[in-house]
């Protein structure tokens, strides 16, 4: 595929992203209604890594489906949402610092102090953690008024 081609299919994908879902408060797939492309967020705190859902273990809450690797972490998550769900609804973290929205890729994460968050690609990853804890204040700050 040509330079040109990417670039138009990367641009319409992160429009679709944004504009397609951005009255969600959950972030969920163009295509499909999973939070977090089907991964268990229970397994970032339970497992310290990302570990995709299985369509056994699942659920719906605020809107969404949420997939897990096992019926421990779903009943995990059944009990607490709040406490595993990622935060701006697992848009990307550095992007609703900005007031913003974008696609979170859960490839792409981090829990501080307690709370998970997720970020668009490797570099934007990278770009949140030099400055993560001012990018969470204005993050907070944004947050929920980004999506309305």
């Amino acid at each position: 595929m040509n330079v040109a081609i990417r670039s138009l299919l990367g641009i319409v994908l992160s429009l679709t992203s944004v504009f397609a879902v951005a009255e969600d408060p959950i972030h969920t797939g163009w295509f499909n209604n999973l939070a977090l492309e089907g991964y268990d967020t229970v397994a970032y705190f339970k497992e310290g890594r990302p570990v995709e859902g299985d369509a056994q273990y699942s659920t719906e809450w605020m809107g969404a489906e949420w997939r897990f690797s096992s019926a421990e972490n779903l009943d995990a998550f059944v009990a607490k949402p709040e406490a595993y769900a990622p935060q701006y609804g697992g848009y990307c973290a550095w992007a609703v610092a900005q007031g913003k929205l974008a696609a979170g890729d859960p490839e792409q994460w981090e829990i501080v102090d307690g709370r998970l968050f997720v970020n668009y690609n490797r570099k934007i990853q990278e770009r949140w953690l030099a400055d993560r804890d001012a990018f969470i204040i204005e993050g907070d700050k944004n947050w929920p008024g980004v999506i309305q």
